[in-house]
């Protein structure tokens, strides 16, 4: 359902709506695998009803992803022993503050990719997440519980966070809207943190007139220009042949591919930033998991242990190296700026991935395309397309500003029934 016909119902249906959905559209083990904690009915009932339907967002349910503090429930962040050792702040977070100013309504929180450490969503200690209507392919991480609830219909909006695609991905994989905002911000300055220079605050919905609410409620108006907008696609090699093509006539939509000079550009200046992205993330993961992972170790997803521990290996002159590489990235990003308004890259080299699939090589191939907004500090809009079969892909259109008044003109241009 829509925001609009949640927030047409009475509080105490609404409420009891969100429940029958978490029984009935997620299996036992997916309910244990996307929720950390569902706000009880009568609970949550009294919520929509004290909040004003009046408000941008009012009494719409929402998750978020557990990252972000709320009151009434620990953040665990998807591990076992998060709660023991950082207490969690006395107020909601600045987002979901945010909401509920806006009139948004908590309805719970969501699992995630341990730590945040992780694009595909995988969990040992709580569940894999599978994409909905797929059993068996992952929705993608590291924000999977909330791209799971939303693809569901158990609530039309989710918050999530993005350091190296976790909004991206899943939107992608979960055919979903999203938004990743920009590294820095209140909404994420008080988050657990993966690592600060690449962390952002976003969310998910199932449509576009729902996220184009959601910004308006949350975020600035837009500038008051109007286009023509300056964009370009690039399609880098290594994507499935389905998804290289239904990317094609997506972005079509938005942009015309780059000439050959610029598309040259863009591989040059961005052919770092794979690299530089695992070296920056390791070192600022370590940094804020060091003083309890000796004695936490063994507590640990296996695949993140190991990520920590070639992360207490990263030595001075990897990050300095890094940090270089970085600012040649963002170099990229600023002279292509300079005359253009938006690029549209591919979101995802496949489709949702079964767990089998699920390697390292694959983790790369898809940091390889999310990476270079991640380490420019870009905003970036998800859009969703469709591939044969019922699964999707998405683009990823990136731009200089969230303020810029050509995010919303790509949000109500791009059609997602002619994107496929």
């Amino acid at each position: 359902m829509t925001f609009a016909e949640w927030r047409g119902m009475e509080p105490a249906v609404a409420a009891a709506e969100v429940h029958r959905r978490v029984r009935t559209r997620l299996e036992p083990a997916q309910q244990r695998a996307v929720l950390a904690w569902l706000r009880p009915e009568a609970e949550l009932a009294a919520a929509l009803a004290a909040a004003d339907p009046g408000r941008p967002l009012g009494r719409v349910p929402y998750f978020a992803k557990d990252l972000f503090d709320t009151v009434g429930a620990p953040t665990a962040a998807g591990s076992t022993f998060l709660p023991q050792e950082r207490a969690a702040g006395a107020r909601d977070g600045a987002l979901s503050a945010a909401c509920a100013r806006a009139g948004a309504v908590l309805a719970g929180k969501t699992h995630l990719h341990e730590f945040a450490y992780g694009i595909t969503g995988e969990n040992p200690h709580h569940g894999d997440c599978h994409r909905p209507g797929f059993p068996g392919r992952t929705t993608g991480g590291s924000s999977s519980g909330s791209a799971a609830a939303v693809a569901a219909g158990i609530v039309p909006l989710a918050l999530a966070t993005d350091t190296g695609g976790s909004v991206r991905v899943p939107a992608a994989f979960c055919g979903l809207f999203g938004l990743r905002l920009t590294p820095g911000e209140p909404w994420i300055a008080d988050a657990v943190p993966l690592a600060p220079t690449c962390d952002t605050a976003g969310w998910f919905t199932a449509g576009a007139e729902d996220l184009a609410a959601v910004i308006e409620a949350l975020l600035p108006p837009e500038q008051p220009t109007a286009g023509p907008w300056r964009g370009r696609s690039w399609s880098p090699p290594g994507l499935d042949p389905e998804v290289a093509a239904a990317f094609g006539r997506a972005a079509g939509q938005l942009a015309e591919p780059a000439e050959a000079a610029l598309a040259e550009e863009l591989a040059a200046g961005f052919a770092p930033a794979l690299a530089a992205y695992h070296t920056i993330v390791a070192a600022e993961a370590w940094a804020w998991h060091r003083g309890w992972f000796p004695r936490r170790a063994a507590e640990y997803d296996p695949n993140v242990r190991q990520r920590l521990e070639n992360a207490a290996r990263v030595t001075p002159e990897q990050v300095a190296a890094a940090r270089a590489a970085t600012e040649g990235v963002r170099a990229v990003w600023r002279e292509y700026f300079r005359t253009h308004d938006l690029l549209v890259l591919p979101a995802t080299p496949t489709a949702a991935p079964t767990k089998a699939e699920c390697t390292p090589e694959l983790r790369n191939r898809i940091i390889q395309l999310t990476a270079p907004a991640s380490l420019g500090g870009q905003p970036v809009l998800s859009l969703p397309v469709a591939l044969p079969g019922g699964l999707t892909t998405g683009l990823q259109v990136i731009f200089p500003d969230h303020r810029s008044p050509a995010l919303r003109w790509a949000l109500r241009t791009f059609r997602p029934d002619r994107a496929g």
